[in-house]
């Protein structure tokens, strides 16, 4: 999905955009994408890939510098248990629970130019103590 300056995406879009710069992003970095947009009951997880043998549970956040805060900001405390549950979810399912994993953000920020920025934030929480096995 291209994004021309001056262009209105819609907010779906615009997400979309963003899992598109981060998957691409991840790529480059030596990563292998596994599954994008895996749902489940307790929600949905963006982007899980694997880095060497550990797995990546990866949420994005695109934003317009425009915009109040940072894009990380939105992973707040209720968002960082949605995802660890479903991590878990994840985790469980496919028989992964004793795998090396983690959570990271992957910030986007579309400027005005249309160029855009990656900030790949590495463990940037962690499971919350309530989840630990």
């Amino acid at each position: 999905m291209g994004f021309k300056r001056g262009e209105m995406l819609s907010k779906i879009e615009f997400g979309k955009l963003g899992e598109e710069l981060a998957v691409a992003f991840l790529k480059r970095e030596g990563c292998r994408i596994i599954e994008q947009n895996y749902k489940c009951l307790f929600g949905e997880i963006d982007i899980i890939a694997r880095f060497k043998k550990t797995l990546i549970f990866a949420e994005v956040k695109t934003r317009h510098p425009s915009h109040l805060g940072l894009p990380q900001e939105a992973v707040d405390k209720r968002k960082q248990e949605q995802i660890a549950k479903t991590a878990l979810h994840y985790l469980a399912t496919h028989q992964l629970l004793k795998k090396p994993a983690r959570f990271d953000v992957l910030s986007i920020l579309v400027n005005p130019d249309g160029s855009k920025e990656v900030e790949w934030l590495k463990d940037a929480f962690p499971l919350p103590e309530r989840y630990s096995y």
